[in-house]
């Protein structure tokens, strides 16, 4: 199996990302900021985040560090919340991302904020074309994009 080196800036994700591993010997965990990654230049022959790339304080000095830790000609994929085109479908997203899902998490979590910032998070970052420029601007290349469910999550393939 490939060696896997699972990264988050919470020590608590880390220790429940050790746990679902259990015994897997091919996964080891690092407590890092996506923005000063404690790995050399051209170390990994894969990267991929999900659901990750819109909590970086800064998205491209993350992306150009993400760049930087990458083998050259490998590929980083990113996959992201993003919002649909359909009217119809986004006016059923953006009323279950307002009303129902915040309402699921304060249950889940007694949390009376819980879930409330993921759509404001998701309305704000960038999404589709606007995404892959900046991907190309923190010099990825062979950008591509696939909206999923609709387009309420989009893949990102991108080499370096």
């Amino acid at each position: 199996p490939a060696k896997i080196t699972a990264v988050d800036i919470a020590d608590a994700m880390i220790e429940i990302g050790r746990k679902k591993a259990g015994h897997l010997q091919h996964v080891s965990f690092a407590t890092a900021d996506a923005e000063n990654l404690p790995f050399p230049d051209n170390h990994f022959d894969l990267i991929t985040v999900a659901f990750g790339i819109r909590n970086f304080e800064n998205l491209k000095n993350g992306l150009k560090e993400m760049h930087r830790v990458l083998q050259n000609d490998k590929i980083c994929a990113i996959l992201e919340f993003s919002i649909p085109a359909n009217k119809l479908f986004k006016g059923l997203y953006i009323f279950y991302f307002r009303n129902i899902l915040p309402f699921i998490g304060r249950i889940i979590s007694g949390d009376p904020r819980a879930y409330t910032y993921l759509f404001e998070s998701v309305q704000s970052f960038p999404f589709g074309e606007n995404l892959a420029g900046i991907l190309i601007k923190s010099v990825f290349k062979n950008v591509q994009c696939f909206p999923l469910t609709g387009g309420i999550a989009t893949i990102y393939i991108a080499k370096k």
